[in-house]
């Protein structure tokens, strides 16, 4: 097995676990692999250093280069932890509320104006749309969801 770190176009880092490095380029090609996060396809494989277990201790890896001011390190746990945060709220929001797709804002207005049972939902709707909700009084949050199943 096979770990690589990974970045997307949005700057999310995450780890890649794969057979191969062919395997990791075939899913790349076939866009399989996308982020975790955001679900952008843009992925980049950043460097990474060997951890060898080569007996009863583990060989230190070697200290990395110090990176551009302000720039996030795949290790740093900050950033990590920020990202568990935002993937288990976006769990619970998935968990607890309706997906109504491109009828979001319809629905939105439906349940403010009482002509549908009270709930959470979530779905998509366009800028003009979501200013339109808010101009009638609607709350509406713009949360960008990941494409694909949470881990």
């Amino acid at each position: 097995m096979k770990v690589f770190n990974l970045r997307c176009g949005q700057d999310h880092r995450f780890e890649g676990w794969f057979a191969s490095e062919a395997e990791r380029q075939d899913q790349l090609t076939r866009g399989l692999l996308t982020c975790p996060l955001c679900g952008d396809p843009q992925i980049a494989l950043l460097p990474s250093a060997p951890h060898l277990q080569v007996g009863p201790r583990a060989v230190e890896r070697p200290t990395p280069a110090p990176e551009k001011a302000g720039a996030a390190r795949a290790t740093d746990t900050s950033a990590v932890t920020l990202q568990a945060a935002w993937v288990k709220a976006v769990q619970h929001i998935i968990e607890h509320t309706d997906d109504v797709g491109e009828q979001f804002a319809e629905e939105a207005r439906r349940i403010h104006y009482g002509e549908a049972r009270a709930r959470g939902i979530r779905g998509q709707a366009s800028q003009d749309e979501t200013q339109a909700l808010r101009e009638e009084g609607i709350e509406v949050v713009s949360l960008p969801l990941p494409r694909g199943p949470l881990q």
